[in-house]
């Protein structure tokens, strides 16, 4: 992928972060995502690639736009699948709270683990402590392990964990060892790369979310040098066969990296909706608005963040109608 198409993906996730970002506290988590993807789908059409979504809003009759399976793009090389969450964290605008943001990746065709859409097991670290972890292991063993890579007490080390019943055991051991939690309701992508970097305050994610929403974080910590490492965790059989639909045979088997995200090849960005440990959420101003995003690319280890200005006094790409005419549709 060209180093070009980090801004044009930049532009996307803004895109959705500037209509997400209206119904911010309002109540109405349903408007805010059809708010974001209608954005992002149609700013999609001013991107020269062409990408297949893997990682998007559902099935085809599910979703109306940005659906698995889904061509985005002008249709001009090269190749590539996408993985999308324009809002990631709905609740969390609804409600008015930190942590949501817009956001996607791309690599090469056949390089993002197409994940189903059920919840997995996680836990992901930064490049420090990177190769310091296992799934496999007790939480009390991966806490004392990343506290030494990264020169900490366990006593400073913060975890962040999702706030769900399911987690009541996992948070009661971590806090016998003594190690600090922050709790989140919603959005566990933002926290996961937050852990990449020094100083936001957190050090590891630890628990079970969504796996689509792993995939999405594992891109990032590709691009940064971390690590993740994931489990399936179905709830029933019909869960169990959908993911052996999808090429995924042994559902326990630890996926590592390589599984997850299987190039250097990638490309990673976010745009903030509302504030959160990594990023600051929009800003609407008398002539328009700010937003602030980071950009990835794996090849490079480049990391960007990007404070853009928007003026409303033009009509944004994605305000336009949308193409029907893309890929002979």
């Amino acid at each position: 992928m060209e180093r070009e198409l980090t801004l044009e993906f930049v532009r996307v996730t803004e895109a959705a972060a500037l209509e997400a970002g209206r119904w911010m506290g309002r109540g109405n988590k349903e408007k805010a995502d059809e708010a974001a993807v209608n954005a992002m789908r149609r700013m999609f059409d001013t991107v020269q690639i062409d990408g297949t979504v893997v990682i998007g809003e559902g099935e085809m009759d599910e979703a109306p736009m940005l659906y698995i399976g889904e061509r985005v793009g002008t249709g001009t090389p090269p190749e590539l699948d996408v993985a999308v969450d324009p809002l990631e964290g709905t609740n969390i605008v609804a409600k008015g709270l930190t942590g949501a943001i817009a956001v996607l990746a791309a690599a090469p065709r056949g390089c993002l683990l197409h994940a189903p859409d059920m919840y997995m097991e996680k836990i992901a670290v930064g490049p420090r402590a990177a190769g310091r972890i296992s799934l496999d292991a007790p939480v009390e063993e991966n806490i004392k392990a990343v506290a030494a890579a990264l020169g900490k007490n366990v006593e400073d080390l913060t975890a962040v964990i999702l706030d769900r019943p399911r987690h009541e055991e996992l948070i009661r051991r971590v806090r016998q060892t003594g190690a600090r939690i922050r709790l989140i309701s919603d959005g566990d992508v933002a926290p996961a790369v937050a852990v990449g970097f020094e100083g936001t305050g957190v050090d590891l994610l630890i628990g079970i979310g969504g796996a689509p929403e792993g995939v999405l974080a594992a891109a990032a910590l590709r691009c940064l040098g971390g690590e993740m490492q994931a489990r399936l965790w179905p709830m029933d059989n019909e869960e169990e066969e959908r993911a052996r639909k999808m090429g995924i045979d042994d559902i326990r088997r630890v996926l590592l990296m390589d599984d997850l995200v299987k190039s250097d090849d990638v490309i990673f960005a976010a745009t903030g909706v509302t504030d959160s440990t990594l990023l600051r959420g929009v800003i609407y101003t008398s002539w328009g608005a700010r937003t602030h995003s980071v950009v990835m690319r794996g090849q490079t280890g480049t990391v960007r963040f990007i404070e853009a200005r928007h003026h409303f006094s033009r009509k944004p790409d994605y305000a336009r109608p949308l193409d029907s005419n893309l890929f002979g549709a």
